[in-house]
């Protein structure tokens, strides 16, 4: 049920999103703008065409139409735009940090230079920085339907550049591609001196979190929803205190779960376990950060100290320092009162 009082609690909260999927940020509109700058054809007759094919069964219906949007994005200023744009949204909802996932296998298989892609979300994310007060972190994701050697050979194209890049996540179909596939080039990461995190758990079994966490070596987890179904597992996470990236309106709009109410972030918060709000796709599925932490606020009626723990949960998951970390907890403080 809709309340008014923990509505403009959650407006004045500042919050971090953790899990966010810049290319998932592309709104129909800019799809087509951008395919008419470019000179792409793409599919689709009109916006409300695109937003009709936004009907998905499972995660694989919903990457299908993820790569082709992809296809419009070419020159630095399409991916500064598609950021730039994101961190408006972002803004309104009063989120004071990001930590970004890009995809970049899914360009330069497309023939569009690493450079490329990183120089146009990395000038965005300094201006908003600059001008709209967000920090950032930025993380590089594998594609898990390729191969080990395929995350190898990215890995190799961002040694230059990683005094620009902060980690490295796990992305794509989930089912058949376990996170223990990618141990290697883990390893290598974190001996980089690269954050980690990976997705698992979202339609993959407890034990695909279990890999993330015992052969990837990960800081958190993407979803994370399928390790309730584990009480050893639960404990684990309960006990270290390891940060999951949930993300309900993606959830709902993927069918992980059959309505909002299913939503597990107050189990979890029941249990212990570090749970954060994140909108992960949100042009494909239907809201920004904002609007999740409304849906499962109205949907599981959390109370005000659980909307804050949520929103606090989001600073202390994130990689920045305990003294980066200081001033947004104490800006939840103030603004809790």
């Amino acid at each position: 049920m809709t309340n008014p009082n923990r509505d403009a609690l959650i407006a004045r909260l500042p919050k971090a999103e953790l899990h966010l999927h810049i290319e998932g940020s592309l709104e129909p509109e800019m799809l087509f703008a951008l395919a008419e700058r470019n000179g792409v054809a793409i599919p689709f007759a009109s916006v409300e065409a695109v937003r009709a094919a936004y009907s998905f069964s499972n995660l694989q219906d919903f990457l299908d139409i993820y790569y082709q949007g992809m296809s419009v994005l070419l020159r630095e200023q399409d991916f500064y735009d598609l950021t730039w744009a994101y961190l408006e949204r972002a803004g309104a909802d009063n989120v004071r940090h990001v930590e970004i996932f890009f995809d970049p296998q899914g360009h330069t298989d497309r023939g569009v230079a690493f450079e490329t892609v990183l120089s146009g979300i990395e000038r965005a994310l300094y201006d908003g920085e600059a001008r709209l007060g967000i920090s950032f972190r930025l993380i590089m994701c594998f594609l898990r339907h390729l191969s080990e050697a395929e995350a190898e050979a990215t890995l190799n194209q961002a040694l230059p550049h990683l005094n620009r890049i902060h980690g490295v996540g796990l992305d794509s179909s989930e089912l058949g591609h376990p996170p223990a596939k990618f141990a290697r080039v883990f390893a290598r990461a974190r001996g980089l001196g690269l954050h980690v995190t990976a997705h698992a758990g979202e339609e993959g079994p407890p034990a695909y979190v279990h890999e993330a966490i015992h052969d990837l070596h990960v800081e958190r987890i993407d979803h994370g929803n399928r390790a309730l179904e584990d009480p050893d597992l639960v404990h684990h996470l309960a006990r270290d205190q390891m940060t999951l990236t949930v993300c309900p309106l993606s959830n709902l709009r993927l069918c992980v779960i059959r309505e909002i109410a299913d939503s597990p972030v107050k189990r979890m918060l029941d249990l212990g376990l570090k749970v954060t709000i994140n909108s992960d796709d949100p042009a494909y599925f239907g809201g920004y950060v904002g609007a999740n932490f409304r849906a499962v606020a109205d949907a599981l009626d959390l109370s005000a100290k659980e909307i804050v723990t949520l929103a606090r949960n989001s600073f202390t998951g994130s990689f920045l320092t305990a003294e980066e970390q200081a001033p947004h907890l104490a800006a939840i403080a103030e603004a809790a009162r």
